[in-house]
């Protein structure tokens, strides 16, 4: 068997992703484009993300396809002592494991991480969890939602007025597989200087709380607990959703300088100059009265064309999009952020732009593999 060549910056990498869901599998994609070779291994059943839907392709939910391409299928039934015989074998030629299995289930099986590592030095093995191996939580499983609640990220999200709102996309799980790849390029690193592999260990308590900028740093700096504050930023304003005739438009200003220019835009040049607005501090204690002036303003204007001046005049701005204009964007194309791959696959492209070794789409989620390809 021998593979078209993979000349991305991780080609002769062997990845094992033995994950399923999102933290693992997403981290393993990560890998994937960038040419590491990623078999992943499934139970019989197969993945659970294969029956997260609708939309299904042949019985296959979107889910599962937007998170395995560039890997190769095979499915072991790891509670058998033939099949861990035979992913003892790919191990043993393997780079990176990834696993997210429930603490203690691969020792019961006799090829937990300190068994293989013994066996296998070199092996950088990486572990999502849902909040480590131990401690008060450790063990626990753990699932985007429920994470964002108990990290603070639902208490801090949606309107200020409202109730606590899951952030609308699985972004711990996502950050977490995140993590996970930079741990795994990390131990990679290291282990060309000291021949080792070693544990790598990504949890999504870990990753939610993280995400807390600067919330936290707010809190730990002056102890008030942080509230929802809608599209607002916390700490600056405008940085938030404004109303204008026609479709709202988000107003980035993150300083002096792009807010006067804001100003002069919109017609209103005296308010850069006004006390209660004049410096970032004062515009963020002044912003329920700087948005009420800002937005009778705005009320006179197009949406769609003060985002063409604003972003021509050097201030942020953007248009709200749904998510089919977001990927119908020119510039999401000419970002590359759009693939389509045999058999009228697509999906979203690697985030992560490498000008000599860029990242490549190889395989279509479900192509089979029991082995890895050779080595060039």
């Amino acid at each position: 068997m021998h593979l078209p060549s993979q000349a991305g910056a991780l080609a002769g990498i062997r990845v094992l992703d033995l994950s399923r869901i999102l933290g693992g599998p997403y981290c393993g994609q990560i890998l994937g484009d960038h040419g590491a070779d990623v078999l992943k291994v499934e139970p019989p059943g197969g993945d659970d993300t294969r029956t997260w839907g609708p939309p299904f392709r042949d019985g296959v939910a979107s889910y599962y396809h937007g998170l395995n391409r560039n890997k190769r299928i095979q499915h072991l039934d790891l509670t058998t002592a033939e099949h861990r015989e035979r992913l003892l074998a790919l191990v043993a030629e393997a780079d990176v494991l990834i696993e997210n299995f429930k603490t203690g289930t691969m020792e019961r099986w006799g090829i937990g991480q300190a068994e293989l590592s013994r066996r296998f030095p070199r092996l950088v093995w990486c572990r999502v969890t849902g909040f480590g191996s131990d401690g008060p939580l450790g063990a626990l499983p753990g699932y985007d939602a429920a994470v964002q609640a108990m990290t603070g990220i639902m208490s801090i999200n949606g309107e200020a007025d409202g109730g606590p709102l899951r952030v609308g996309l699985p972004v711990v799980d996502m950050v977490t597989g995140m993590n996970a790849a930079l741990g795994v390029l990390m131990a990679l690193q290291e282990r060309e200087r000291s021949g080792r592999g070693q544990l790598v260990e990504a949890a999504l308590y870990d990753s939610g709380l993280a995400l807390l900028h600067p919330h936290a740093a707010n809190w730990f700096m002056d102890g008030r607990t942080p509230r929802r504050t809608g599209n607002a930023h916390p700490n600056i304003y405008p940085y938030d959703a404004l109303r204008t005739g026609t479709d709202p438009v988000f107003v980035a200003v993150g300083n002096d300088r792009q807010f006067a220019a804001f100003c002069r835009v919109i017609g209103m040049p005296e308010l850069a100059a006004d006390a209660d607005y004049a410096t970032a501090g004062a515009r963020s204690a002044n912003r329920d009265a700087l948005k009420a002036a800002l937005e009778a303003r705005m009320a006179a204007l197009d949406g769609r064309a003060l985002v063409e001046d604003l972003m021509a005049a050097g201030v942020p701005a953007a248009p709200v999009l749904d998510v089919e204009a977001a990927l119908r964007h020119p510039h999401t194309a000419h970002r590359g952020m759009v693939v389509e791959m045999e058999g009228g696959w697509r999906g979203l492209g690697s985030p992560i732009k490498l000008d000599r070794t860029p990242a490549s789409y190889r395989h279509v989620p479900l192509t089979p593999g029991d082995r890895f390809a050779p080595r060039d």
